[in-house]
């Protein structure tokens, strides 16, 4: 008895200070103190609101509470009473809605939002808890008996708030993290040297990527940093064969010429692997129009701010001249311009091609869906015509050896059938460039589909691979198959390209990191949220698109992986839309997080090695995906070398599974005769589905255009919301309904007519 005394003696002194540390009494109405650090939190953001910006609470999750098992638990109802729970809700509901405790919250940072959230939480703490701690406890009971005022609960109400929102008490830590604003800071290395910056702008076959690589061949060392593997691929090849020795860095593949693996003077890379530490004399920027891009123009942002190169060229669309010209203003450097026109002339034909049957050797039909390209492939083998096919999910080996087969003056092959795929990266001899259709699939934030017309960019980019200086065509020309798109594409290839008027940035891990040491409990989705969220950039700069990292950052957060290894595998190069590749990705975490190396024998059982050959589509689709796996094994083993450990041999089915991919390419119109596939309509008789150039075309409300498929069935079949099983099934089921209606509609006329009525007069 006397221990627990002095227990509750020595508790009650300690609250005494707390207590008075906490509030202060002031003519019966507690006036609280705030703690300091949220007081100069405040001013800091008042000082400078007009640069920040408010927080988007919708992303600041409450964690759950660990129970509080201190030694003062249930020393309140010894020192007081225990609490009425009935008054004790009267008294939090009656807290609730007092306008001070409101705009007091909303001062130490609690909108309307997170108050009530807080108050929830904190409301279901205190009714539900056993035993409260016991300053709490003691405040409780004097306010619900009259000694205390409501607001003496505002402490514990903040103090709790904080405990589920533990952003609330590092708000300017995070801001300054999250700061984004002065991005040229980020590279010391690049700052301490003072760059030349040469602009070579142009159109597409103009030369301009011509002489920024003669430059890049005659420097003692340089860098190539290109969009795609393909193009870093061809200067790799090119450099060397110009005999300079030059090595590869793509984000699956590392290939030294050096035999003992020294890396060489020149380096050919795509550009988000490009070292931005590494001296080069001069490094080549190809495609600069591409910093705009919502999800990859961070990486042509970081070569641009932070490549140590003595001169760094540019090369790209001249809408880009002024945009970079002010991004050098920032880093204290000039922009030299050389300006480049077309070698080969191009014109907009007069008139749509209409039909199939007036293709002509050497030329290229773009379209923007696979659908499509396989419905014209197929009709256009069935006109006794060979076509190459090139989209953007076939391996690179599979489109160069597309590319080569229609290039062969040789081949009998001489309509290739693409996607926008070949607006960059490939080497054509294209004679006249058809559009299937002007109008090309989108996804929105919402994940919804939707139709958009092309950009005059895309259009250029497009249409100016016919008639390349290079190749045996020495004019090129562009038109459409539907004569109501041929106005409307000259229109859009009569308009000036858009100035270029921002550019992209991504947080990095280390940003990520001091985000998570101030909020270790949030999820690396809602870290990352929060970093945009709270995210200052000036009006050059845009945060570059995040959902394909969420998303995979949400498909492994319930996998056990440090923060930065779980970074990692996030920025993987993966497309989501394809389920066999999100599933390996899935396994591939799972594996790893069990510190598992993931062998040449894991890999073959889980994508069936060796694979068959394609009998139809869907096994091609399938191959496609298995080949995209692969190179997500070989991207991870370049960042997990001792997880990933059979890199020779996955690479080697890899190019075993690129010919099996390149045969049912050659073999695409079997294949797809041998689909149960939506280019065939089943309802229709084995009729062939309308493809977009003989769909309907409507103008959208927005003035776009968009192609509507007249086949109901089929585009239910494209949209996955019918499969051919599905539709058999409704075939049987109408043919019942029809036989049943025709039953019915003859016994009607049966006793409509004079025999009908007779007999049923005798009955």
């Amino acid at each position: 008895m006397a221990a627990s005394v002095k227990r509750c003696a020595c508790v009650f002194s300690r609250l005494q200070r707390h207590l008075s540390s906490r509030a202060v009494r002031t003519s019966g109405c507690a006036v609280l103190s705030v703690p300091r650090p949220w007081a100069e939190v405040g001013t800091s953001i008042r000082a400078r609101s007009t640069v920040a910006k408010p927080p988007d609470t919708s992303l600041f999750v409450p964690v759950s509470l660990k129970t509080d098992d201190s030694a003062d638990v249930g020393v309140g109802v010894e020192l007081t009473q225990p609490l009425d729970k009935s008054e004790l809700l009267k008294v939090l509901n009656r807290f609730y809605r007092r306008k001070e405790m409101q705009k007091l919250a909303a001062d130490n940072g609690l909108d309307a939002r997170l108050f009530h959230q807080a108050f929830i939480s904190f409301r279901k703490f205190v009714l539900e808890m056993s035993s409260l701690p016991a300053d709490l406890h003691i405040i409780l009971s004097d306010v619900c008996c009259g000694a205390g005022h409501i607001d003496d609960v505002f402490p514990y109400f903040m103090r709790h708030a904080k405990q589920i929102f533990p952003m609330l008490d590092c708000m300017d830590d995070l801001r300054k993290i999250s700061d984004l604003r002065v991005p040229a800071n980020w590279y010391p290395e690049a700052r301490a040297i003072q760059r030349k910056v040469i602009f070579h702008a142009g159109p597409t076959n103009s030369g301009k990527t011509y002489h920024a690589i003669q430059r890049y061949l005659a420097a003692k060392s340089g860098v190539y940093c290109g969009p795609l593997k393909l193009l870093a691929h061809e200067i790799f090849e090119k450099t060397n064969d110009s005999k300079v020795a030059c090595d590869l860095v793509t984000g699956e593949e590392r290939t030294f010429v050096d035999p003992e693996g020294r890396t060489s003077g020149h380096v050919a890379c795509t550009i988000e692997m490009c070292s931005v530490t590494t001296p080069y004399e001069v490094a080549v920027i190809d495609e600069i129009q591409m910093i705009r891009d919502p999800s990859r123009g961070w990486a042509w942002t970081r070569a641009l701010l932070g490549l140590c190169a003595e001169e760094i060229h540019v090369c790209g669309e001249s809408a880009a001249i002024d945009f970079v010209r002010e991004l050098m203003y920032t880093t204290g450097e000039e922009v030299e311009v050389h300006n480049y026109q077309r070698l080969t002339p191009f014109s907009v034909l007069n008139q749509a091609l209409d039909s199939l049957d007036n293709l002509r050797p050497g030329d290229c039909i773009v379209c923007f869906s696979k659908n499509d390209i396989y419905s014209i492939s197929r009709q256009i083998e069935a006109r006794g015509l060979e076509c190459a096919v090139i989209y953007g999910s076939l391996p690179p080996g599979t489109k160069l050896s597309q590319a080569k087969k229609f290039n062969d003056p040789d081949d009998p092959c001489k309509i290739l059938v693409a996607t926008d795929a070949i607006g960059m990266g490939l080497n054509l001899s294209i004679k006249r460039i058809i559009f299937n259709s002007l109008v090309k699939p989108n996804v929105n934030e919402k994940g919804e589909k939707h139709m958009e017309t092309i950009s005059t960019s895309q259009a250029l980019q497009i249409a100016g691979r016919a008639g390349r200086f290079s190749s045996k065509f020495k004019e090129g020309s562009v038109t459409t198959m539907h004569k109501d798109d041929l106005p409307i594409l000259k229109e859009i290839l009569s308009q000036l390209v858009d100035p270029i008027e921002t550019a992209g940035l991504h947080p990095t891990a280390e940003q990520i990191e001091m985000f998570a040491y101030h909020l270790p409990d949030a999820t690396l989705s809602n870290l990352v949220d929060i970093f945009v969220s709270l995210s200052q950039v000036d009006g050059m700069y845009f945060v570059c698109n995040i959902d394909d990292f969420k998303f995979l950052a949400d498909m492994i957060q319930h996998i056990p992986l440090n923060l930065r290894s779980r970074y990692v595998f996030c920025t993987a190069p993966i497309n989501k839309k394809q389920p066999f590749v999100c599933t390996s990705f899935l396994k591939f975490a799972r594996q790893f997080s069990r510190d598992e190396p993931l062998t040449f024998d894991w890999v073959s059982r889980h994508v069936s090695w060796p694979a068959l050959a394609p009998k139809n589509i869907k096994d091609l689709v399938h191959l496609e995906a298995v080949h995209d796996v692969l190179d997500l094994y070989l991207w991870l083993s370049y960042r997990f070398m001792d997880m990933f450990p059979d890199t020779m041999l996955i690479r080697q089915i890899q190019q075993d599974l690129d010919q099996i991919i390149q045969e049912g390419v050659r073999n695409i119109t079997r294949l797809i005769r041998a689909s149960d596939s939506s280019i065939t309509d089943p309802l229709q008789n084995g009729k062939p589905e309308q493809t977009s150039a003989q769909s309907v075309t409507r103008r959208t409300p927005g003035g776009s255009r968009a192609i509507m498929d007249s086949s109901l069935t089929s585009r239910l079949v494209r949209d996955g919301l019918l499969t051919p099983d599905m539709i058999r099934q409704l075939q049987k089921e109408w043919s019942k309904e029809s036989d049943t209606t025709k039953q019915s509609s003859l016994d009607t006329n049966y006793f409509n007519s004079d025999k009908g009525k007779r007999r049923k007069k005798k009955k």
